[in-house]
């Protein structure tokens, strides 16, 4: 029954020849899905028998064939019937199906990522329109909520201010070398759940594993990292089950100082090439420490960057339904946040691209409503500083609907975190200013949407053009079936990481979202529109992230920030060679 195994080095083999920040693909087609490379897993030495079983990255379960067995000391181990990968796709779809609680169908999906990589992959890819509320919004809101109470083995690596002085020590214990990208958070600003402290873990780790199923990332190249510095939410800290630190959040100076020290031990252990995308930071820190690392780091805040390129796509590809432009609309926000004024933002650069107009010229045509109404240029001494570019000339409104009427928008975006806040005053106000509507709800998870799907097209009667952030069902009015359309970052952000990596990007500019974005749109159908549809399906995410890797990519190399070299002929042929197979591979 097979040879004794020698030993050898106890690196993953790909890991082990890309170096220091790894490459996209090796020597062995690690990364390339169209080979399928006869492979034993090395680990501290040939992987066998019982430790294989117990690997998540190379058990194969019951589909382990008789020769794998024998040659691996598995004969025994296993029932003696041998299935397809497929077969065991189905039983575990049929199995997840029987859950009518989500958050049981969370946690048994992250059970079968800690026992069978390659099979959780497969899932989560050919099933993803079905799954994706399930490992993300809204459905890992609750998890993070719960993270304590359901917490059973440690995803990621855990940084608390336990380790200052150290953090590089802590690094050097995550067992992959080849990192390629880092979710990092530090658990104040859930979605709109607010400050869950240690416990915003499931952030990063959910975000990880969509950079791999649709985007392509090899799961050793991902590290999930939750800086703990404390929670303020006290029903945490009086919580037996809490995982965190038991302390008040160190800010100012002391907080500063820690996320330095991370950031500087995280480009000193991975190199240059490293992504660190920043997740579910405060406002303050998100935008301190975006605009703090964006020239030294290859950096990228999802809610503040992400966001923005998502909903400029949607409202790009709305312009062909409306037959207009970007610039002959009026923008209203409710929520002035770090989602709100980064969509904000980007949305004026992309018009005064198209028009030649200086930014500060069309930041005018957006008009930002935060908790003390809207935001105008007799309120600018007390502004924080993010908020100060969009004070425009303006008499004092107090509320959303007071606004609506004075600004009389033709886009209505609510980033709010607060749930039904679109009243149908609001909603009737916008459909009596507009033919048709473009209302985009876009706060997480769906009970934070500041109106539902339903409520949009009924209100409106039928007219509204819809879009929001968590997944809404089909709404039938008046006979007609509508597809609200989900402005979902998952279009974004494993497209722009693989276009990143591929290209060996060093730094993220604006131009590289402008690019995600229009990629975005243009994968957009007359079939999707016809169905009142601003995004495609998810069902052809993969092509659709590659799609928008290659147009990353193509920018990276245009702005002279690419450092792979040299230049793929056809980027789009390119990326979908990199991407990660999830299929099983065949042991010796």
């Amino acid at each position: 029954m097979g040879s004794t195994p020698a030993e050898v080095p106890c690196e993953d083999v790909a890991d082990n020849r890309s170096g220091v920040g790894g490459g996209i693909s090796d020597v062995y087609g690690e990364d390339l899905a169209t080979l399928d490379q006869l492979v034993t897993p090395w680990v501290t030495s040939v992987a066998s028998g019982y430790s294989l079983m117990r690997d998540p990255r190379y058990n194969k379960g019951l589909a382990f064939t008789d020769k794998e067995r024998d040659a691996h000391y598995l004969t025994g181990l296993l029932p003696p019937v041998v299935i397809s990968q497929e077969v065991q796709e189905r039983k575990l779809m049929h199995n997840l199906r029987q859950y009518t609680v989500p958050l049981q169908r969370y946690m048994a999906l992250m059970d079968l990522q800690e026992r069978n990589e390659r099979l959780f992959y497969k899932l989560l890819i050919d099933n993803v329109e079905e799954l994706l509320p399930v490992v993300y919004t809204p459905t890992v809101g609750e998890a993070c909520q719960k993270y304590g109470s359901i917490f059973r083995k440690p995803q990621g690596l855990y940084i608390s201010l336990n380790e200052k002085g150290k953090i590089l020590e802590v690094l050097k214990n995550w067992p992959q070398r080849g990192i390629q990208v880092i979710v990092v958070t530090d658990g104040e600003r859930i979605l709109g759940l607010g400050d869950l402290g240690c416990q915003g873990m499931g952030i990063p780790v959910g975000k990880l594993s969509l950079y791999t199923a649709l985007g392509g990332i090899r799961p050793s190249a991902c590290l999930p990292i939750t800086i703990d510095v404390g929670t303020n939410n006290q029903k945490l800290l009086d919580d037996e089950f809490y995982i965190g630190l038991k302390q008040r959040r160190a800010t100012g100076q002391e907080y500063a100082d820690f996320l330095h020290e991370f950031m500087c031990a995280v480009k000193q252990n991975y190199g240059e090439k490293v992504l660190v995308q920043f997740e579910d930071f405060a406002n303050h820190n998100a935008f301190d420490l975006l605009s703090k690392y964006m020239d030294t780091h290859l950096v990228f805040n999802d809610d503040i960057q992400g966001t923005a390129s998502v909903v400029l796509a949607g409202l790009i590809a709305a312009q062909k339904v409306l037959g207009k432009s970007l610039a002959d609309h009026t923008f209203l926000f409710l929520g002035a946040g770090e989602a709100g004024t980064g969509i904000a933002e980007l949305i004026a650069l992309k018009i005064s691209k198209e028009t030649g107009a200086p930014i500060e010229e069309t930041r005018k045509k957006i008009w930002l409503v935060d908790s003390k109404g809207l935001i105008v240029s007799s309120r600018k001494e007390s502004l924080q500083h993010f908020k100060q570019p969009w004070a425009h000339e303006y008499e004092p409104v107090k509320d959303l609907i007071g606004a609506v009427n004075a600004i009389k928008p033709t886009v209505l975006i609510g980033t709010s975190g607060v749930g039904q806040t679109f009243t149908k005053e609001v909603v009737e106000a916008m459909a009596t200013n507009n033919e048709k509507p473009l209302i985009l709800a876009l706060s997480n998870p769906t009970s934070q949407a500041e109106c539902t799907a339903e409520q949009a097209y009924t209100w409106t009667e039928g007219r509204a053009i819809f879009g929001s952030g968590s997944p809404f069902d089909p709404v039938e009015y008046n006979g007609k079936t509508y597809l609200p359309g989900q402005a979902n970052n998952c279009y974004i952000f494993p497209g722009l990481g693989l276009g990143l990596i591929m290209s060996g990007a060093i730094r993220v500019r604006d131009d590289m979202l402008l690019a995600a974005s229009e990629a975005l749109a243009a994968q957009v159908t007359e079939e999707n529109f016809a169905n009142g549809l601003i995004y495609p399906p998810f069902s052809n995410i993969r092509e659709i992230s590659a799609n928008i890797a290659a147009s990353v990519a193509a920018t990276t190399y245009d702005l002279g920030l690419a450092s792979n070299l040299p230049r793929a002929k056809d980027l789009v042929k390119f990326a979908e060679s990199c991407m990660y197979s999830p299929v099983y591979r065949n042991y010796r």
